[in-house]
């Protein structure tokens, strides 16, 4: 992914947060009815994503085109994507597809982690099937037989799915947009797994922690970050002491390993 693209994704997706977490199913499913509009009109990609054009006026078009018909969540989210530069006229779309997976996501983590959990395991264990079998492979790639079709063969596979994983893989099975469905399976999990990292605390200490003090510690850390935290504790004899915490992209790190060298550091200036 471009430079251009990446930033301009990781904005919105920072500044638009508590709008994906507000938005339920239904903005999922609009932005990626928003999706295939794009895909099927280069024009209508073009005018989005024109550097020429003044970031308000591509908003504006967005309003005029989905104002009406969508939710203002869905609304505002397009809007934040074609406010923003981009590398190239399809990377708008990815990155409509990315913000539909984003809200679908955060629907499940009102379930906390095993939300999210349950959500990759179920889009993980579909591609495992189809990957194992050559006749699901064709079933779901055969140009004759319609998305009705493939998607009432996704919900045969998967029956107890999750409304969340019903709309996900309907997508993947029926809108690949050029991928096999396997293969978009994959990318929405693992989409789901960057998110878990949330959920997760990386900790580091020198030596393995005794269950009071990971109890003590788990609490902390809970109150720190305003959710339950699942530790994930790595024993590294080189971090010599005191600790690292990792959730997502937030670190807090007071070993004396970091501390040597932020001294070496200030002394070699």
């Amino acid at each position: 992914m471009a430079a251009v693209t990446s930033e301009s994704l990781a904005s919105v997706r920072s500044t638009q947060e508590q709008t994906i977490r507000g938005a339920d199913l239904t903005v999922s499913r609009q932005l990626f009815e928003a999706l295939d509009v794009l895909d099927s009109s280069a024009a209508l990609r073009r005018a989005l994503t024109d550097p020429a054009r003044e970031s308000a006026e591509r908003s504006a078009l967005v309003r005029r085109l989905f104002g009406d018909s969508a939710e203002p969540g869905a609304v505002t989210l397009l809007e934040a994507l074609a406010s923003q530069r981009w590398s190239r006229e399809r990377d708008l779309g990815d990155a409509v597809e990315l913000l539909a997976v984003d809200v679908v996501a955060a629907q499940a983590e009102a379930e906390g982690l095993q939300g999210l959990e349950t959500l990759e395991s179920t889009l993980l264990e579909l591609r495992r099937a189809v990957l194992s079998s050559h006749e699901l492979q064709r079933a779901l790639t055969d140009q004759q037989a319609g998305a009705e079709a493939t998607q009432r063969l996704g919900a045969a596979l998967t029956p107890q799915a999750s409304p969340e994983a019903r709309l996900l893989i309907d997508r993947a099975v029926t809108t690949p947009r050029g991928l096999r469905p396997e293969a978009l399976l994959e990318r929405f999990a693992e989409q789901i797994a960057q998110r878990q990292q949330r959920w997760i605390a990386q900790v580091t200490v020198a030596k393995d922690l005794d269950e009071t003090y990971r109890q003590r510690l788990s609490a902390g850390l809970n109150r720190y970050f305003g959710r339950d935290l699942k530790l994930d504790v790595v024993v590294d004899p080189t971090v010599v002491g005191g600790i690292r915490v990792q959730v997502g992209d937030e670190v807090v790190d007071s070993t004396l390993s970091t501390k040597v060298g932020e001294l070496r550091r200030t002394m070699a200036r």
